[in-house]
């Protein structure tokens, strides 16, 4: 795309770091925080005011950040008190709500719609069309794919909220859903159409409507094309993950520290 540098709005007390670019017909509003190199295409809205700012004639927006290296393509909407991690690519026609804070090399696909004081872990991959309900938590390495929703009313409506917690390498498959209160262990498997609630224990594989643990994930014959057993996923998988493939090991002990 070209950077014109037409019809942009910059508000009060923006920090832009160096080499940060931003498109058309952008607004970014007041006490937003962009690190460098990062990319803001057309048409997008940087700290977008909660609603008080309507109402109130003092109003004071929240401070937002948006980290380092990060591509936010057109149409996205950031609220106010969102927080970013570094090296952050979006798809298209996004919305992040006030209070998400995010870590490092996430990516979110086309309409992506995250409901606000949600915590999403480092390499968290949320492929497009999700919805992802207020208060969910969710670890590193969480991968959560197409047309999934996460809920969070038990009692719709209310305002007794709770979000669906996801630990740690586990895969969220097509069409799920996440009925309040979820709370899904690491490395575990929901499958496709699946309507999921209640505890699961790590190395779960989770699936059916309502869905149920059909037992340890590890355990279970699911291969790849080269006629491998397929889980734990990270020894087979590396595309864009901070290990070689198949040192998945060697890289957890060397960053053990790091690991939730």
């Amino acid at each position: 795309m070209k950077f014109n540098k037409r019809n942009i709005h910059i508000g009060n007390n923006v920090a832009l770091g160096h080499n940060v670019k931003i498109g058309d017909n952008c607004t970014i509003y007041d006490n937003v925080i962009i690190g460098k190199n990062t990319t803001i295409c057309n048409d997008c809205i940087i700290g977008e005011p909660l609603s008080d700012y309507y109402n109130i004639e003092n109003y004071v927006n929240q401070p937002t950040y948006i980290g380092e290296n990060t591509l936010i393509r057109s149409h996205a909407i950031i609220y106010a008190g969102a927080k970013l991690g570094n090296e952050l690519v979006t798809g298209h026609r996004i919305m992040i709500r006030e209070e998400t804070v995010t870590g490092d090399h996430c990516m979110f696909g086309n309409s992506v719609d995250i409901q606000g004081h949600c915590i999403l872990g480092d390499y968290n991959r949320l492929h497009s069309y999700i919805s992802i309900g207020k208060y969910s938590q969710f670890e590193d390495y969480v991968f959560i794919y197409p047309y999934v929703v996460v809920t969070n009313d038990p009692t719709p409506p209310s305002t007794s909220l709770k979000g669906a917690t996801i630990g740690s390498y586990s895969q969220i498959t097509t069409g799920a859903v996440l009925l309040p209160g979820t709370n899904i262990g690491k490395h575990c498997l929901v499958g496709a159409n699946s309507t999921v609630g209640g505890e699961y224990e790590d190395d779960s594989f989770i699936t059916g409507n309502p869905a149920k643990r059909l037992g340890q994930l590890s355990k279970m014959p699911f291969f790849n094309e080269d006629g491998i057993k397929h889980y734990p996923w990270p020894n087979n998988f590396d595309y864009g993950m901070p290990w070689k493939k198949g040192e998945f090991d060697v890289w957890l002990s060397q960053n053990n520290e790091k690991i939730k």
